[in-house]
């Protein structure tokens, strides 16, 4: 009977603590960390297009060519050509986007779940239809992605670290930290994410780069566009 006794307290003791740890989990999880703080320049799309105006020029005269942007012109790139969810549906693109062959970002408005909790494999563009908002910060060669989306009609955030790099014409992140709300993701759910993710042919020719740009990465704080060579 003691014997007894005791097994039913640790297991309300158990179902107690799991409780808890549900409720904490699930309070972190809808708790959204302030984004980086992100310089507001009203120049700096301008300053990022003429960059881009500047390198097609250096490339169609056979010289060669680069783009380097900073945080705040950056994050005014793709504010310019991120469409977010919420968007007003076929909303012209502004006119004052980098002109030329510079890289694109664009998004096909879809079920806003649909990204999140959809097909074993979503594509990107259900991925981009559930985005909010995006806010980037550069430290070092790492990139630092706020992503607010929405989830059955609830604003959660994402934060994700990592690197970036171009294999074989492809572009690719490797995750080194990531946070849904306040609760920290282990490393093997961040990678797992990823392979899926990239697993769809159709996701991987979208990550596929320009065919006049060879390569794509974060230096020293910078997010550097380098152009083949004619």
């Amino acid at each position: 009977m003691a014997d007894a006794a005791l097994f039913k307290k640790i297991y309300r003791i158990f179902t107690w603590v799991t409780l808890v740890s549900l409720v904490v989990t699930i309070l972190l999880v809808l708790r959204k960390p302030p984004p980086p703080q992100v310089a507001n320049d009203p120049k700096a799309a301008a300053r990022a297009q003429q960059k881009f105006e500047a390198a097609d020029a250096a490339k169609a005269s056979g010289q060669p060519a680069q783009v380097r942007l900073d945080g705040t012109e950056l994050n005014a790139y793709l504010a310019q050509n991120l469409q977010m969810e919420g968007s007003a549906p076929g909303a012209p693109q502004n006119s004052s986007s980098p002109a030329g062959n510079s890289p694109r970002i664009s998004a096909t408005p879809n079920d806003p779940a649909a990204g999140i909790g959809g097909s074993d494999q979503p594509t990107l563009e259900q991925v981009e239809s559930s985005v909010k908002d995006v806010k980037v910060d550069m430290d070092g060669d790492l990139v630092k992605a706020y992503v607010v989306f929405d989830f059955h009609g609830k604003d959660m955030s994402l934060e994700l670290d990592g690197h970036l790099r171009t294999e074989n014409g492809y572009i690719r992140f490797e995750p080194v930290s990531g946070m849904l709300g306040l609760l920290p993701l282990p490393q093997s759910t961040l990678e797992a994410a990823v392979a899926r993710l990239m697993a769809s042919p159709e996701n991987r020719e979208k990550l596929k780069l320009p065919a006049d740009i060879s390569d794509i990465q974060i230096v020293n704080g910078q997010a550097v566009v380098t152009y083949k060579n004619q």
